[in-house]
């Protein structure tokens, strides 16, 4: 977190409401990570405050009250209260941000260059050793004189111009993008040059994207959603097929009585973990929950740890759902795809 407000600045917020992302904007801060939500936390706390909602499990554009900290105590929901809101869908405002160039990681990590005195061999060189298909010509950071290609070196030899540096690059209309920049507005850019060059907020170059790096990103992103998509039609499924509409009722207790339809396709994700899991604090449901496993006649299967898998990916479903900027960690994605593999052994 590169900047703290004052006490005197968060106080003066007391009594208000703000966008989320104007309260992150004041610790510099642009998506919410557990390190700086941790110090985020404990600045409000310091200076006697709290958010209602609480900032930290709010979704993206919601808007949130700055609160004496003693106030948001006295409006914590109570454990059943809890329960029914985890199973409720995720709020309309959990849609994606504004998805910027600078949010590749690509875009912030570095950029290899040479300088305009180098031999044309040096920038040759590094891109054969390091795969590079491009290599920017710079003054510093900040002055780009042109950028060496495999495209531009056959230009050269082709046209029977003197072999060098300056002849090897190419000068005009460089692709050059400020990482403030929506990222669909530099796709036209990204497609006709393959690549992009990436200034920060300083203005020197603070990365390089390129087509592939793009392919990467998408296809981190994108795989899991077509995981979950499965995983939740499998389940509906297997589900469906086991289970009365009399036990589906038994956990739409967040609706009213005549709208519990019955039907597994009216589930959310939380309702399936109350259905199979045997641990949950409401006897009544644990019952339920004991007689819906008995139904499925899956023997072979070990309840418990199926049940605890199901939770870590209703958790993944709900970090996805919520358009985490990061792409998910590889252990999220094991896990999206084990309980697939597990799923259609199941239910397919």
């Amino acid at each position: 977190m590169n900047r703290k407000p004052t006490t005197e600045e968060l106080l003066a917020l007391k009594g208000t409401e703000v966008p989320l992302g104007e309260l992150l904007a004041l610790f510099d801060v642009r998506v919410r990570r557990p390190w700086n939500v941790h110090e985020i936390a404990q600045a409000l706390t310091d200076a006697g405050l709290a958010t209602l909602p609480d900032f930290a499990n709010c979704a993206p554009g919601e808007r949130v009250h700055i609160v004496a900290f003693a106030a948001a105590v006295h409006v914590t929901p109570e454990s059943d209260e809890a329960e029914e809101a985890e199973r409720d869908p995720l709020p309309s405002a959990a849609l994606p941000q504004r998805l910027l160039i600078g949010d590749l990681p690509s875009a912030r990590g570095g950029v290899q260059c040479v300088s305009l005195t180098a031999e044309l061999s040096q920038a040759t060189y590094l891109m054969r050793q390091r795969g590079y298909a491009q290599i920017p010509v710079t003054t510093g950071m900040t002055t780009v004189h042109g950028v060496v290609t495999w495209r531009s070196l056959a230009l050269m030899y082709e046209r029977g111009k003197e072999v060098g540096l300056e002849n090897a690059m190419q000068q005009d209309s460089l692709p050059l993008a400020d990482a403030r920049q929506e990222f669909f507005s530099c796709l036209p850019m990204l497609l006709e040059h393959g690549y992009l060059l990436v200034r920060g907020e300083d203005g020197s170059l603070s990365g390089i994207v390129t087509q592939a790096h793009v392919i990467r990103r998408f296809e981190s992103a994108a795989r899991p959603f077509f995981l979950l998509g499965e995983i939740e039609s499998l389940l509906r499924r297997w589900l469906g097929a086991g289970l009365t509409e009399e036990a589906i009722k038994a956990v739409q207790t967040n609706k009213k009585p005549e709208h519990r339809s019955g039907k597994v396709e009216d589930l959310t994700f939380g309702d399936y973990v109350y259905l199979l899991n045997g641990e949950q604090k409401k006897p009544i449901m644990a019952q339920q929950a004991d007689l819906n496993w008995a139904a499925l006649q899956c023997e072979s299967l070990d309840r418990g740890q199926f049940v605890r898998h199901l939770q870590r990916v209703k958790d993944i479903r709900n970090r996805i759902a919520h358009f985490d900027a990061e792409p998910l960690p590889f252990e999220s994605m094991r896990e999206l795809t084990a309980f697939t593999n597990l799923l259609r052994d199941y239910a397919s």
